[in-house]
Formats: C-alpha cells, sequence, structure tokens
C-alpha cells in the first residue's frame, strides 16, 4: 500500500496544521469548551472557508470530490488539535447519510452543510441498544401524510447544538428486527422534541433526544421506508474509518507530549527519558501508533475502492481500541498524577481517546463482527 499523501493532500495536512497551531492550541481549546455553547461558530466558520466541510461531497453538491483518504488528512489534524467544533456528526454521519439517500433533501442541505451554514446530528443509538444499530425500540406510526414519532435517542453528539437531526425510528416489526427501521429529518425546535444536553467527558456536547409523538411530514422521511439499516451500517462504518485517522492524531500528540516530558523532568540528576525501561515504553507506543495508521490507512483504501467493507471498518476500531487503550495509559502513567490534572494536555487527550474505545463499539464487539464478515465465525 501506498502511505504517501498527493501534493494536494499534503498542502491541505500543512494548511490545517498551521492554522490548528495558530488559532487552535489547548488554551483557546479550554476556553472553547468553558463557554456556554462548548463550541465556536467562528472557528466553524473558518473551516468552512478552508474547505473542510465541502471536502466530504461530490462537486454536484458543491464539494471537491474529497475521498476518504481525503478526510483522513483532516481528522487527523482534528484529532492533534482535539478539536471540539462537530464535523463528525454534521459532515461524516449527517451528510453521509443525506449523500447515500439521495434525492430533495440531498439537494437542499449538502450544499448547506458544505458551506458551514448547517449544523446536524445523527440520533441512532437508544438507551438499550448497546451497539446494535438493529435495536430500535422509537416508533413512527403513519397517520395520513404525517408521521408520529415517539422514543428515546441516546448519546446523540451536537444535539444541543444542531438545527436538524436525522433519527432512526422503527416503522413495523419488533423492536431487534433487521427491517423495518426508517429514518427521517426533523428540525430540533419541532413540538414535541426536547433534547437534554451534556459535556461528555472529553469536552464534546451531546444530548438524550425524547420524541413525544412528535408530527413529521412524510416528506421528512429519507430513503426508502423499512429498508435503512444497510445505509445506516454503511455510514457508521465510514465515521469508523474517519474516526481511525483521529485516533492516529491523538496518539501521535500523545507520543509527543509524553517525549516532551520525559525530556524535561528530572529524577536522580537526569532526565527520566534517559531510563531504558521509559524508552521501552515509548517505544511500544510509538509501534501502537504505527500500527493504529497502517489499520486507519488500510481502512480508508478499501472503502474508496469497495464503497462499503465491514471487515476492514471492524478491524480498524479493534485496533483503535487495542492503540487507544495502551497509548493513552502509558501516556498517563509516564506522567504520573500530573498527567490527570486539568492544566495538562495530555490527560484531555487520554479522556477523548478512552472515549473514542467505546463510540461505535468497543474492540470485543467489532472483533466478534470482523469473524462474522470474514466468515471466520458463524
Amino acid at each position: 500500500m501506498n502511505f504517501e499523501f498527493s501534493e494536494e493532500q499534503q498542502m491541505l495536512r500543512d494548511s490545517l496544521s498551521r492554522f490548528l497551531r495558530d488559532k487552535y492550541d489547548f488554551e483557546e481549546r479550554q476556553k472553547i469548551i468553558a463557554s456556554d455553547d462548548g463550541w465556536s461558530r467562528e472557528k466553524w466558520n473558518q473551516f468552512a472557508e478552508m474547505g473542510l466541510m465541502a471536502a466530504a461531497f461530490p462537486e454536484d453538491y458543491d464539494g471537491f470530490g474529497g475521498t476518504s483518504v481525503d478526510l483522513m488528512v483532516i481528522m487527523e489534524e482534528f484529532g492533534k488539535g482535539l478539536v471540539v467544533e462537530p464535523y463528525l456528526p454534521t459532515v461524516v454521519l449527517s451528510g453521509g447519510l443525506l449523500l447515500e439517500t439521495g434525492g430533495d433533501k440531498a439537494k437542499e442541505l449538502i450544499p448547506a452543510i458544505a458551506s458551514g451554514e448547517l449544523v446536524m446530528g445523527f440520533g441512532f443509538a437508544e438507551p438499550h441498544s448497546r451497539f446494535d444499530l438493529f435495536h430500535v425500540d422509537t416508533k413512527a406510526a403513519k397517520q395520513r401524510t404525517d408521521y408520529i414519532l415517539s422514543g428515546r435517542k441516546a448519546v446523540v453528539f451536537a444535539a444541543p447544538i444542531a438545527d436538524k437531526l436525522i433519527v432512526s425510528a422503527r416503522t413495523s416489526g419488533s423492536n431487534r428486527d433487521t427491517d423495518g427501521i426508517s429514518l427521517f429529518l426533523l428540525d430540533t425546535n419541532t413540538d414535541g422534541v426536547r433534547i437534554d444536553g451534556y459535556p461528555t467527558i472529553d469536552g464534546l456536547r451531546a444530548g438524550d433526544v425524547y420524541l413525544d409523538n412528535v408530527k413529521i411530514p412524510a416528506v421528512n422521511m429519507i430513503g426508502e421506508e423499512g429498508k435503512a439499516l444497510p445505509t445506516i451500517e454503511k455510514i457508521i462504518d465510514k465515521a469508523i474509518v474517519a474516526l481511525s485517522a483521529e485516533a492516529m492524531g491523538v496518539c501521535r500528540k500523545m507520543c509527543e507530549l509524553t517525549s516532551e516530558y520525559c525530556r524535561a523532568r528530572e529524577q536522580f540528576g537526569q532526565p527520566i527519558s534517559k531510563f531504558q525501561v521509559l524508552q521501552h515504553t515509548m517505544v511500544d507506543m510509538f509501534i501502537h501508533t504505527e500500527e493504529m495508521t497502517s489499520m486507519a490507512f488500510m481502512a480508508a483504501m478499501k472503502t474508496d475502492a469497495n464503497g462499503h467493507d465491514k471487515a476492514a471498518a471492524s478491524s480498524a476500531k479493534v485496533q483503535l481500541g487495542k492503540s487507544c487503550k495502551f497509548v493513552g495509559e502509558s501516556a498517563i502513567q509516564l506522567h504520573g498524577g500530573m498527567g490527570i490534572t486539568e492544566e495538562m494536555a495530555v490527560g484531555h487527550y487520554f479522556m477523548h481517546s478512552t472515549m473514542m474505545e467505546s463510540l461505535f463499539g468497543n474492540s470485543d464487539y467489532h472483533l466478534k463482527r470482523y469473524q462474522t464478515a470474514t466468515g471466520l465465525r458463524e
């Protein structure tokens, strides 16, 4: 495999890295997450001006026709900068669903996402669903030209700050049937919609979405009725590929911060980086990061080649869990008690890596899914 970025990708990487270094350092991020909204509309608009939102969409939707590898460039730099703006829920998840289902809603909303005007979230998880995307208790009952939605969506990223949401709801069948799941687009200010927002442990904003007899016009269904599960699985897998690239950036930054700390921290009259046992740990951290990088590239390339590759996405997620756990815990251990203080950046990277371990399914879940996808487990 060719792990080299193209000239255009390298230019994008350099410009974004420079912007985050100059305009989005750790102190600036602390101010952003401490604000009432927990994100910066100004930074979001600047990302849009740089073309970061448009990069994920075809030219027909006012995009730049980027690939999964192009998205990797953006997500890795976002990981290094611990960016909290809702790129993954808006561009990758919601934008991906609109692009996959097509139609008038896609033509209307994707250009608004690409320009930075629209913030969206995707509600797919529920309190009892664990990691099973087909477990949907939320109901959608047909009533003339409308649907009436009732239920609850859990940990919907960007929900408190979103303009619109896409939610999965069951139009037929029991709560664990693979058929009968549909997707609906709704405004967050619709009657009957209540969002209980909260910050996650890593400084992002999420919320539980309560739907109390919410009336949605039938034209707000996106995709085919009752057949949404394959689309949801495909977009979640693309989000896993993007998350793997973000994990690359997070792990690289933890390695960098740990190396700097060990060179500066002295014990017994010399930097602790001179101690061989700590050198071994730092080398292992580097190896785990490179393994994460290889798996992320593999998943991105297979996604671009095949459109959807369950095994590739799950294998990348398994490696993400292993690498984030080892690199994060090792970084905290080598920093000692200082590593978990609010003032030390490494602790915030550790919290984000911990969150990424379980997002979209943990390592155990995806190991079983990989075995099933490859025929190793029937």
